[in-house]
């Protein structure tokens, strides 16, 4: 069975940084195309970033390009979002997701076969 799990969401002040992991069981991610989705409270899914297998591109959205960085730990087959200068507009519960289709130019990933769970981020102004 596949399951993406995710971790390090909390309560953060403004300005503070987090780190979310995505940890793999079931799925190799280092296979597969992978992105970092979020919902924010009344609002619609916002792709954050996804990373592309076939040619390894990596695409952010436009309100986390600076900020967010992407990473992984293939030997814990685990993905990571370091999130930096975090402000009120990024509190949402953020998604991992992988096996999709990551074509650009934006952080778009389609087709997703796995999300993980979810991990709630909150920051506070």
């Amino acid at each position: 069975q596949t399951r993406l799990v995710e971790s390090g969401g909390g309560l953060v002040q403004s300005g503070g940084s987090l780190r979310l992991s995505c940890a793999a069981s079931g799925i190799t991610l280092n296979k597969y195309s992978v992105a970092w989705v979020r919902r924010a409270p009344g609002k619609e899914r916002e792709w954050l970033f996804c990373y592309g297998i076939g040619d390894g591109s990596t695409y952010y959205a436009d309100s986390v390009k600076d900020r967010f960085a992407f990473s992984r730990d293939n030997a814990n087959n685990t993905i990571f979002l370091q999130m930096n200068n975090l402000t009120p507009d990024d509190t949402g519960v953020y998604y991992c997701a992988a096996q999709c289709y990551c074509l650009g130019p934006g952080p778009v990933c389609n087709d997703v076969n796995y999300w993980g769970q979810g991990t709630l981020v909150t920051v506070s102004s």
